[in-house]
């Protein structure tokens, strides 16, 4: 029976919108924690070394779930999946609401990245899988907004309660755990759009894969990808800490805002040049990106809060769009039994990008002092944000990340050549019409 013909599942339209809202929930929980870890900090007096540390374990377990999970539901279906996931993840938050000690947030903060990872593959590839038409942007659209939108009401939420709401460390879980319960509930609901496949054993081993004919448009994309996380980073880490320590503003509520500026500023790009071509957004977003961070970090110098706050939406305009631009461009190029392996790969890319440099960023700190390492991480921001800029020019004829007939591109990221997969690399010669194809300079 085909995976959709099932009955009681709701309409593929609302199914899409569900799994749009999932993202966000998910997002908004990875940054609700921002604003608190300076209460976390004050409360249990760790260094920062310590607090990039509890941030950046979510990253790396959210890494450790793409590599192993992350193509899991191109062979046995979205549903169960993200069902799993959901549920994985209101554990995590009723271990945040327990939370007495570094320690079980550390726990917390690595269950939370376990569901997140696991969840990212199936959400992607089902916002393309249920997107009105094969060739609508607005899958790709929404991979970028409700993650940015997530961030940033998270953080903003969480800096309100933090600032106004009594029992401010265990009020934002509370209402993160019910709403996981939710959503895990209405799952089963949710159209499929996968048939179970052989191969689920084989998904399972740690890799990162990249259907032969993405190849050269992830290398020029992974620059982009890198330089909009690494600056995310920067704020979901060490964000709310700038505000204090170097702008000298004491509010909780302040802190968590910065983080709001930039990944509001993101969603608001990319819903801004959503229809545009992606390789044109990729370039322009990205010198905006080099641009806001060139600012921001004009402003700590000074230091100046009005300039920080519009270098920091410079810089998630930036974000936004750059990212917008080169999901896009990857997106045109698989079917849908590729989807989620591929976004996995760069959300694998993204991840790493948001979580090595924070805690290097954390490691610096005692020694080089806030302000100097936020102008270095800035520097090196620039320059792949530039770099980022370039390489857009290699992906503004999607053609021509095809590998030629009768050869196969380099391998980068590939799966095992094995028997097992020579079918799904044949059927990758051939790419789906995907979200922005037609759309190239």
């Amino acid at each position: 029976m085909h995976p959709e013909r099932t009955a009681r599942r709701m309409p593929r339209p609302v199914g899409f919108w569900l799994l749009s809202l999932a993202l966000f929930a998910l997002l908004a929980a990875a940054s609700a924690p921002s604003p608190l870890y300076v209460v976390y900090q004050h409360r249990w007096g760790f260094s920062p070394t310590t607090l990039t540390t509890i941030f950046a374990v979510y990253a790396l377990a959210l890494l450790a779930a793409l590599l192993i999970v992350g193509g899991l539901s191109d062979h046995v279906g979205r549903r169960p999946v993200l069902a799993a996931a959901l549920i994985a993840e209101a554990a995590a938050m009723g271990l945040f609401l327990m939370a007495d000690g570094v320690g079980p947030l550390l726990l917390a903060r690595t269950l939370q990245g376990l569901a997140t990872g696991a969840a990212a593959g199936a959400i992607s590839a089902g916002l393309l899988d249920l997107q009105p038409t094969p060739t609508s942007p607005l899958g790709p659209l929404l991979n970028t907004v409700a993650p940015a939108a997530g961030l940033a009401v998270g953080a903003l939420g969480a800096g309100l309660l933090v600032q106004y709401a009594p029992a401010p460390t265990t009020l934002v879980f509370a209402l993160l755990t019910a709403a996981f319960i939710a959503l895990a509930a209405v799952v089963p609901f949710l159209p499929e759009t996968v048939s179970r496949r052989p191969g689920v054993w084989a998904s399972l081993r740690p890799r990162a894969v990249v259907p032969p004919q993405a190849r050269r448009t992830f290398l020029a994309t992974a620059p982009c990808f890198v330089a909009a996380w690494a600056m995310g980073g920067l704020y979901l880490s060490l964000g709310p800490s700038l505000v204090v320590g170097v702008l000298h503003i004491g509010s909780h509520l302040v802190g968590g805002l910065a983080v709001t500026t930039l990944f509001g500023a993101a969603a608001f790009g990319s819903v801004l040049v959503y229809n545009l071509p992606p390789q044109r957004v990729m370039g322009a977003g990205s010198v905006a990106l080099a641009a806001g961070t060139g600012l921001t970090l004009l402003a700590l110098a000074g230091p100046s809060p009005l300039l920080f706050f519009l270098g920091t939406a410079l810089s998630g305009l930036g974000f936004g769009t750059s990212f917008l631009g080169a999901f896009r461009s990857l997106a045109a190029l698989t079917g849908p039994s590729q989807r989620a392996e591929l976004f996995a790969s760069a959300y694998i890319v993204s991840y790493l990008a948001l979580s090595v440099p924070a805690v290097l960023a954390g490691l610096a700190v005692p020694s080089l002092g806030l302000r100097a390492t936020t102008t270095y991480y800035g520097a090196v921001v620039i320059v792949l944000a530039l770099l980022a800029a370039v390489s857009a020019v290699v992906v503004r004829n999607p053609a021509a990340s095809r590998p030629a007939p009768g050869r196969l591109a380099p391998a980068v990221l590939s799966r095992s050549e094995t028997p097992e997969h020579a079918s799904d690399q044949e059927a990758a010669q051939t790419p789906e019409p995907g979200p922005g194809s037609g759309t190239g300079a």
